[in-house]
């Protein structure tokens, strides 16, 4: 440990205190603590607007469920976290080296170091949660909860080590000068990695790139709240990240503020600009929010040692990125359904490689050790070595979050198409949809006076088995928005709201109950009660 201070050259009071050790973090006074927990407060508000940006993102039926990820990131990553993440990143006992952390496992402290471990471990912990919240929205829509908790319990693992690298002073990383003021990479590069990992493993949803599918947002303004949330926890994500306000670091805290706001700015103007050129004149909400989360992003590692006009600059290539990347990715068919890959993967690159550019030597609390970027003649050593970082970042989260996602295990056609939040929660989705069967009976094209029909029906255990009912055809019910011809029956259930009679001779119908694979597995009522060959329509929950 002295032997670090030495070759850096720090002063005396070297006050990055993230990265430093316990015996550091005691320099800190109380008012560094109220800045770091009231910091730490802040940030767990980003869970609220990952949740509230995810939900209003992804379709309707699978809301309630997106939430709910958010709120099992928090609860299952933070008891890992605790028992051994933060020791493996933070730790500093005999046996700590540059690749992990030894030490401060199930983090407690006696009252003489209590302030400070425990401030210091609140603020990690928001940054870990963080971090694995961010995958979750690659995964939207596709993934069973079981297999998301067993994601987000374990994720602690990929994120900690690089953690340790980049802020712990016995990290190679940071031996070798790298600096990620808040995150770029430890929390930002590592989540939109192992959410490109998880997106390749699952494949795209059913249908996402068939020519009629709709992609819209199920609430744009919940999306749009929920820029808003992680726009004010970005304030505490960046300007927390001077670990206190004592010293110069206040200096920093505002300095961080004023080059995250211009950055934010500058990421959103270029987004709604090339949403005007890309989207015949219109604003696409998505571009809008996505634009601002890169250009947050792209700042987030340069934010306390930066010009504004720097921010601005490193702001507006993040938006741009973030608008133009999905759409690439959509021609190679890679389904990110709110843009992790490029807002998290993309940004955080561009937000490390932009400190080996633009970076100036920081006076204040020597956070440079004395180097400059390349655009401040500092030669191209803090170029190569941010680019290191990111390479090396990139390469851990991919390996390691291959192996943990192979036990992912995403919903059967069925599940995806009902929805999480009715399979997993037992919410919304109660009504049955009636359709002609097609992938379980070469019988899909016969005449409607043998016509089979499929019936989705839940139970405790999973869809219900084939039942055979009786029906009389005469009534119109609503099932899931669908007018359908159907009958009356005694053994459905009366989930499907009645509309009107229309008063016909009844007719005798045999309904088998089964579950759809597929929503194109809807015909108009037009077509049964007219005794002619059922054609398909398009439907997208």
């Amino acid at each position: 440990m002295a032997g670090f201070n030495k070759t850096l050259a720090a002063d005396e009071n070297l006050s990055y205190f993230r990265r430093g050790s316990l015996q550091e973090i005691e320099q800190i006074t109380w008012d560094d603590a109220t800045w770091i927990l009231t910091s730490s407060f802040i940030i767990f508000t980003m869970q609220s607007g990952f949740g509230l940006l995810e939900s209003g993102a992804v379709h309707g039926k699978n809301e309630v469920n997106i939430m709910v990820k958010n709120a099992v990131d928090v609860i299952f990553g933070g008891i890992t976290f605790w028992m051994v993440g933060f020791g493996l990143a933070f730790g500093d006992g005999p046996w700590a080296n540059p690749f992990c952390g030894i030490g401060y496992f199930l983090v407690d402290s006696d009252e003489s170091k209590m302030g400070w471990t425990f401030a210091w471990f609140t603020f990690q912990m928001s940054f870990a949660t963080t971090s694995t919240t961010i995958v979750s929205g690659a995964m939207a829509e596709r993934t069973k909860l079981l297999s998301y908790i067993v994601f987000s319990t374990f994720n602690t693992f990929i994120y900690c080590f690089p953690t340790h690298w980049l802020w712990s002073p016995v990290g190679f990383l940071q031996q070798l000068g790298a600096i990620d003021f808040a995150g770029s990479g430890v929390v930002h590069l590592v989540g939109g990695t192992t959410g490109l990992v998880a997106t390749l493993m699952l494949k795209p949803r059913i249908g996402r790139y068939e020519p009629d599918y709709k992609n819209d947002m199920a609430n744009p303004t919940n999306a749009l709240l929920g820029l808003f949330m992680l726009w004010w926890g970005w304030l505490g994500f960046n300007c927390g990240s001077t670990f206190g306000i004592s010293g110069g670091k206040w200096k920093l805290a505002a300095r961080s503020a004023v080059v995250t706001v211009n950055g934010s700015a500058g990421g959103g103007a270029v987004g709604i600009f090339l949403s005007y050129i890309f989207r015949q004149r219109k604003l696409d909400i998505g571009d809008l929010v996505n634009s601002v989360l890169g250009a947050l992003v792209s700042v987030t590692a340069i934010c306390g040692l930066a010009r504004p006009w720097e921010g601005l600059i490193i702001g507006m290539l993040g938006g741009g990125i973030s608008v133009l990347l999905p759409k690439a990715l959509d021609k190679m068919k890679i389904d990110d359904p709110v843009g992790v890959v490029s807002v998290h993967g993309v940004c955080g690159v561009w937000g490390l490689l932009s400190v080996g550019l633009f970076v100036d030597q920081d006076n204040i609390q020597n956070l440079t050790y004395g180097r400059k970027g390349a655009f401040r003649g500092g030669g191209f050593y803090l170029l190569g070595v941010q680019t290191l970082a990111a390479v090396v970042i990139i390469v851990w989260s991919a390996v390691t979050s291959f192996l943990l996602l192979k036990v992912l295990l995403r919903v059967t056609e069925e599940e995806e198409l009902l929805g999480a939040d009715y399979v997993e929660h037992g919410i919304g989705r109660k009504e049955l949809v009636i359709t002609p069967v097609r992938h379980f009976s070469t019988a899909s094209r016969r005449t409607t006076s043998d016509q089979e029909y499929v019936v989705r029906r839940r139970s405790a255990f999973g869809l219900s088995r084939p039942i055979e009912v009786a029906a009389i055809e005469g009534e119109v019910f609503s099932c899931i928005g669908i007018e359908k011809d159907i009958a009356e029956t005694q053994s459905l259930d009366q989930s499907c709201s009645k509309k009107e009679t229309v008063s016909k001779a009844p007719l005798q119908r045999h309904f088998r109950i089964r579950p759809m694979v597929s929503d194109d597995d809807i015909y108009n009522s037009s077509d049964v009660t007219n005794n002619e060959t059922a054609r398909e329509t398009s439907h997208i929950m």
